[in-house]
């Protein structure tokens, strides 16, 4: 998605009622990252929108990258914001072997999640959240968005959208399972905000 160069744009200030309804649709999105709601964006904070190519929206506070919206769709967190918060949203773990596609920007393949060093949701239920074997407990459906996360590395390596359902990445065992993720090191990565 953000393969190339990306170059700073005018920045513009957002009304507190936009600031509120972008909220509420990250608390709906995100219900774990409620309790960090009030660090992340603050009441009295002042949020800026920053126009991207491809109707693509960033949204900066201080100068700090928090979310991006493409188009009218879903609020994806910055991979900065998920390495401060890497609890508060749902993730995935792929395998050594499937790191290096994913951060030139492939489309990450099911064989990356299931093979052994890779993690899918265990559908256990219960709180939701990472359990001791690092697997979301909850399964994930197709479309939801989903942090990835690599073997062996502390920080998230993408997010991105689900073109699978986690279920049925098990089942089958190959096909793509994200396209167009935003990845370490991209254009959305390396922008300036400031």
């Amino acid at each position: 998605m953000f393969k190339k160069e990306l170059n700073a744009a005018p920045k513009s200030k957002l009304k507190s009622s936009v600031q509120r309804s972008l909220r509420q649709s990250l608390l709906t999105t995100y219900p774990l990252l409620h309790r960090y709601i009030d660090e992340i964006l603050p009441k009295k904070g002042s949020l800026e929108a920053m126009k991207l190519p491809d109707r693509c929206t960033l949204y900066v506070l201080d100068a700090q990258p928090l979310f991006f919206q493409h188009d009218t769709s879903t609020l994806l967190p910055h991979l900065k914001l998920v390495h401060r918060f890497p609890a508060a949203f749902p993730s995935i773990r792929i395998d050594r072997g499937a790191i290096r596609f994913v951060l030139s920007g492939a489309t990450l393949m099911a064989p990356g999640l299931t093979s052994v060093g890779g993690r899918l949701p265990s559908g256990a239920g219960g709180d939701e959240g990472l359990d001791e074997d690092e697997r979301w407990t909850r399964e994930l459906e197709k479309g939801e968005p989903v942090v990835v996360r690599a073997e062996d590395k502390t920080e998230a390596c993408a997010i991105g959208f689900l073109v699978a359902g986690t279920k049925e990445v098990k089942e089958k065992g190959k096909g793509p399972v994200i396209e167009d993720a935003h990845y370490l090191g991209d254009g959305l990565w390396r922008i300036t905000t400031d």
